[in-house]
């Protein structure tokens, strides 16, 4: 028998999002037996869209990344490229 799915319900936040789905199953909503393996392919000719760097913070700095981090759930790589863009956004702003 086949099963319904559930159809994904319009989010007005992203928190609205993630607190959705942290509270729902993704199973209920998708229909994964029909999803393909897809791979990907780079051109050794072109480069990659992002370079890996050393950083060196204080260790306090990144214990307080970490914990922020944490509580959004996402890596403290991510977090430190969401603050650095929402930082060189807001100094683009303030040259105009």
């Amino acid at each position: 028998m086949k099963r319904k799915i559930k159809q994904i319900p319009k989010f007005k936040t992203e928190d609205e999002e993630r607190e959705f789905w942290d509270t729902h199953d993704t199973t209920d909503y998708f229909d994964f037996s029909k999803e393909k393996r897809v791979g990907i392919e780079f051109d050794p000719g072109i480069e990659a869209p992002v370079k890996s760097i050393s950083l060196r913070l204080p260790r306090e700095m990144l214990n307080e990344l970490k914990v922020l981090a944490n509580k959004k759930d996402i890596p403290y790589q991510s977090l430190i490229k969401v603050y650095l863009a929402e930082k060189i956004k807001e100094e683009r702003r303030a040259k105009r």
